[in-house]
């Protein structure tokens, strides 16, 4: 399939270079980390669909190439050092000296830092999911008797906005009295990045039409779209990185394996794009941001107990296969043929 030969290349060199670091015992972890990755982003890869289908070809392009190397490169290897530096005082350049030379005191550095990423992922994910259902104009639903509702409340002015951090105050309380602080800044600024992002987006789209949905108003502006998509995929890929640690300290391996799984989550993308899909199945959307959803709780609540990344990427493909059954039976329903 032409949408997905880059991947295959990318997965070829990948797996070599993960066995040439740390033999066949690196070529399984990156393989099993590629798995992980892709079962935690396909809701991702759904979202970004959302945005991507209304960009420019170039913006689309982009989005594969440049995109994947911030991808890789950034959030699967410079931003788990940034956390590291930040959180010890070390530079960027100590912080990768320890994580080449002394992976294990670099993994517990990052697994001390998961209360923050946590909140941050989960609050930027939960303003993702609320934007979307709390839409007062959204008109389409999957489940009827919750997003009718939901739709209702949305008429409340930055009703998301309350929503999330009035949760965000309330789950600080069970925190440790040490990490309440850090975990409610964090929290904060995943909330104030996605209102930032989003009011920017409208603004240099220059249509307030644009403004009641956050994927469409992104695609007006390539810049801003893509910018957008990179943040998703920064809250995506936080739980992959943590989760990551559990089968390994070598970040190299770890960062080929999250990078092989995030072109493919690019591919898939790229093909629901060319291939019309959210238009031919009509509450893959809604399933998706059920996923993002129920990851977003999942971060937050990360905060207090572990939560195995099997059943985090089991629940997000559960509500993309059931929303694409949902949308096949509204198709067969209505007489509507899909193409092949």
């Amino acid at each position: 399939m032409q949408y997905f030969v880059v991947s295959n290349i990318v997965t070829a060199v990948g797996l070599w270079l993960a066995y040439l670091w740390a033999g066949w015992e690196g070529f399984g972890i990156a393989v099993l980390l590629t798995i992980m990755e892709v079962t935690l982003s396909f809701d991702n890869a759904v979202v970004n669909a959302v945005v991507l289908k209304d960009m420019s070809k170039k913006w689309q392009d982009r989005f594969l190439t440049w995109g994947i190397l911030i991808a890789v490169f950034g959030m699967r290897l410079l931003f788990p050092l940034a956390i590291v530096s930040f959180a010890t005082g070390l530079s960027i350049m100590d912080v990768g000296h320890l994580a080449l030379n002394s992976p294990d005191e670099y993994s517990r550095h990052v697994l001390n830092s998961h209360i923050d990423i946590a909140a941050f992922g989960g609050m930027f994910l939960l303003m993702v999911f609320l934007h979307y259902f709390f839409d007062h104009e959204k008109d389409i639903h999957w489940v009827k008797w919750i997003e009718e509702h939901l739709v209702k409340v949305g008429k409340l002015e930055s009703v998301e906005v309350i929503f999330a951090l009035s949760l965000m105050l309330t789950l600080q309380y069970w925190l440790p009295e040490a990490d309440r602080a850090h975990a409610v800044t964090s929290g904060v600024i995943g909330v104030v990045l996605y209102v930032a992002m989003t009011g920017l987006t409208t603004l240099m789209s220059g249509s307030h039409d644009a403004g009641h949905d956050t994927a469409k108003a992104a695609a007006y502006s390539g810049f801003m779209g893509f910018m957008y998509l990179q943040v998703l995929d920064a809250s995506f890929s936080l739980d992959g990185v943590i989760g990551a640690f559990a089968m390994s300290k070598d970040v190299v391996v770890i960062m080929l394996g999250l990078g092989i799984g995030a072109m493919f989550v690019r591919s898939m993308t790229i093909y629901m794009v060319r291939k019309g899909t959210l238009d031919a199945y009509i509450y893959l959307e809604h399933g998706a941001h059920y996923g993002i959803g129920a990851l977003a709780v999942i971060m937050l609540f990360s905060m207090f107990v572990h939560v195995s990344e099997v059943i985090t990427g089991l629940i997000g493909v559960t509500f993309i296969g059931l929303s694409l059954l949902s949308s096949m039976q509204h198709n067969r329903k209505n007489g509507r043929t899909i193409a092949g």
